[in-house]
């Protein structure tokens, strides 16, 4: 039996979430060995559903993953557990565990004080005590494992991907012509300079900016109010059902994407997905995701910005070539690729796992029979 840590269950739905969600539905696909536990206080039921998540233990958040889940691998006799969000079980040996980014070492502006120093406390101690790591980028792969000298052949790149009701569909008629940001607004998502690159727009009087997504306590730029407060092109639309979601995609003429830190950074390729061109940061991993896909943009320079928004805006042809290029490049991508990339990982421990226990059997028999054959008569 392989356990799969389901904590994720019990949280908002945001990237962490969704990569975690996903492949445990794929992974359930692809096998019969999985038992998937959570806490009780579910809040994806529907996944839930789909898993046959089993609720154990009475606590929940951090204590039910640091005390009632290992606790349960200890009744079950120690299995493989797999942790796919963006926490896991601190000094359970026997598992693979999940670290997106090192976001908050690069860019701590962007999480309160109790949020960072969770992590810079917490990833080393996990790192001792796993048998594989996933992120899901090579760039995240050598930030992890260059700051944390972890060793790289341990680390497993398991790209996100985007599920496929992120769709292409027909334009709707008299729709006021918009660009389309998605994500939390955290310092190092980059949102003020591209308020402002979009104030500096000539010629553009009539379009408009949405934003999508909600922030929490540990997201915080507070400069972001007071810039949107300034034109009311601006719209903060807050967080979306994935249907709403996608019909913003659907009718953007350009998705941009300032970010200045991403491990991975999933909006771009359910932007392309849903046929919709995307003007990006030239950062971090970006450039490995979407490749030559993108019109690129330096984030740091808020001209640049705006001249990728114009040439988006102004030339239909580059907006039809940038939305053939988005097409071809999410089909790179693959739910089910990447479950299966993890399968074959758990395969392989298995296999580790099994001659390891029959070679300490054999080691432990051999001296008593060389013992016995010294004392026969």
């Amino acid at each position: 039996m392989i356990v799969l840590n389901a904590r994720f269950l019990t949280q908002e739905l945001r990237g962490v979430q969704r990569f975690a969600e996903q492949i445990c539905l794929a992974l359930k696909t692809l096998r019969n060995d999985l038992q998937f536990v959570c806490p009780a206080d579910i809040k994806m039921h529907e996944s839930a559903r789909l898993l046959d998540a089993i609720p154990v233990g009475t606590r929940s958040g951090h204590l039910w993953e640091q005390l009632d889940l290992p606790r349960y691998l200890h009744r079950q006799d120690k299995p493989l557990l797999v942790s796919l969000g963006a926490t896991a079980p601190l000094f359970y040996n026997n598992q693979i565990a999940t670290h997106h980014d090192i976001t908050y070492v690069r860019h701590p502006e962007s999480y309160s004080w109790k949020f960072r120093t969770a992590y810079r406390v917490m990833t080393p101690l996990l790192l001792r005590h796993i048998k594989t790591l996933i992120t899901v980028s090579q760039f995240s792969k050598r930030e992890i494992s260059g700051f944390y000298d972890f060793p790289a052949d341990q680390v497993l790149v398991v790209p996100n991907a985007v599920s496929d009701e992120f769709q292409p569909g027909a334009p709707l008629r008299n729709e006021r012509q918009y660009l389309l940001a998605v994500s939390s607004p955290s310092a190092h998502k980059n949102f003020s300079r591209m308020i402002k690159a979009f104030l500096a727009l000539k010629g553009h009087e009539q379009v408009e900016l949405r934003i999508v997504g909600g922030g929490g306590a540990i997201f915080s730029d507070p400069s972001l109010e007071q810039l949107a407060s300034s034109d009311q092109r601006i719209k903060f639309l807050g967080r979306l059902s994935d249907q709403a979601l996608i019909e913003q995609y659907q009718n953007a003429a350009a998705f941009v994407f300032p970010s200045l830190y991403e491990g991975f950074g999933i909006p771009p390729l359910e932007a392309q997905a849903c046929g919709c061109p995307v003007l990006a940061a030239n950062a971090a991993s970006i450039p490995e995701v979407l490749q030559s896909s993108a019109l690129y943009f330096d984030p740091l320079d808020t001209e640049h910005i705006s001249r990728a928004m114009s040439l988006a805006l102004n030339n239909l042809t580059i907006r039809q070539h940038l939305r053939t290029l988005g097409l071809q490049n999410v089909s790179r991508f693959s739910w089910e690729e990447s479950a299966q990339l993890i399968s074959d990982r758990i395969d392989s421990l298995t296999l580790q796992q099994k001659p390891t226990s029959t070679t300490t059997q054999a080691r432990s028999l051999a001296p008593r029979s060389i013992h016995e054959n010294r004392n026969r008569p």
